[in-house]
């Protein structure tokens, strides 16, 4: 399926042997797909052959998701585009939900659809006991129906993404996910959730995670520090208003 405002776009950092697999499967279920290599150094980029609807765009050196996707919004709003669904390059998300989300999109272009993840046994414990953490602390930072706060399946409206990436030096990182999805409720965007399957993929499989569990863990943590501020002040903008 193709369409002329909505893209897929799969920011890549050493994404492994799972890239041109995801890749190949995305664009069998919509079209145009824009891949950003952020500066990938284990060759998983060569894996990628010249194929109607899909764009490389490559970056030198890694910035970290949130720049590689700030990069590929860029290029989105130049070329005239509106959403783009965001999804991971590691094979974790479906790709047979992609025309979904962006039907959901296209009826409701003012929301972002959030995925909301349905885990199977491949999904690590303490991966799933650490996001209810974080899904709480979310939801009273915004107090907003979020289904889930780290799951990266998402379509964002490109317009208001980038604005508060553009307003703010976060969300470069691990950090984009989380911090996006609060920013654009704080923007007024509004919440749809959606149900999709997400399979955690062994290293014998394929499967490779750049995800620290202490140091990612506390940038979240640092992360929520500094919404907190905001979040409580808001009430109190609100009344002034």
């Amino acid at each position: 399926m193709a369409c002329a405002t909505h893209l897929v776009l799969i920011p890549s950092y050493n994404s492994g042997v799972r890239l041109a697999a995801t890749v190949a499967g995305a664009l069998r279920h919509w079209q145009p797909v824009w891949v950003v290599i952020d500066g990938s150094d284990d060759g998983s980029d060569a894996g990628l052959c010249a194929a109607p609807g899909l764009r490389i765009i490559r970056r030198a050196q890694n910035g970290g998701k949130g720049a590689a996707v700030l990069q590929g919004l860029d290029a989105a709003a130049a070329a005239g585009f509106s959403h783009v669904l965001v999804m991971d390059a590691d094979g974790q998300h479906p790709a047979d939900e992609i025309a979904g989300f962006m039907a959901a999109s296209v009826e409701n272009p003012g929301a972002m659809i959030l995925g909301r993840p349905v885990f199977d046994a491949s999904a690590p414990l303490v991966r799933r006991l650490g996001r209810r953490i974080s899904n709480l602390l979310v939801r009273w930072e915004t107090a907003a129906d979020i289904g889930d706060a780290l799951f990266g399946f998402r379509v964002y409206p490109v317009a208001e993404l980038r604005a508060v990436m553009q307003a703010s030096r976060h969300m470069r990182g691990y950090d984009f996910d989380t911090e996006a999805v609060v920013r654009l409720c704080w923007r007024g965007v509004a919440v749809l959730n959606r149900a999709a399957a997400v399979r955690y993929f062994t290293q014998c499989e394929g499967g490779v995670s750049h995800f620290c569990y202490v140091r990612d863990n506390l940038r979240l943590a640092a992360m929520h520090l500094r919404l907190a501020g905001p979040a409580l002040l808001r009430p109190f903008r609100r009344l002034w208003k």
